[in-house]
């Protein structure tokens, strides 16, 4: 992965997407897994990693977790498909 500013994609348990911002997706990844995660995660687990982007900088970071978040349902699938 190419920057060190992360937007993810997971999908939970329950079928449901969330999208985040990290600097080190491994570790998130266990943080969520382990219930110390977003609180929309806790109760939603396991979760599967199935995208990420990576950004050099924390502003554009952001910012494209915010464009995500703001994607229907249908066009995160279309996302997390294509890559």
């Amino acid at each position: 992965m190419t920057g060190d500013h992360h937007v993810y994609v997971l999908e939970c348990a329950d079928e449901t997407l969330y999208t985040g911002y990290t600097t080190d997706v491994d570790r998130r990844l266990a943080e969520h897994e382990a219930g110390d995660g977003a609180k929309y995660t806790r109760g939603r687990t396991p979760v599967e990693l199935v995208h990420v982007e990576s950004y050099a900088s924390r502003s554009d970071a952001m910012s494209r977790e915010y464009e995500i978040k703001q994607l229907s349902r249908a066009q995160k699938e279309r996302l997390v498909e294509s890559k």
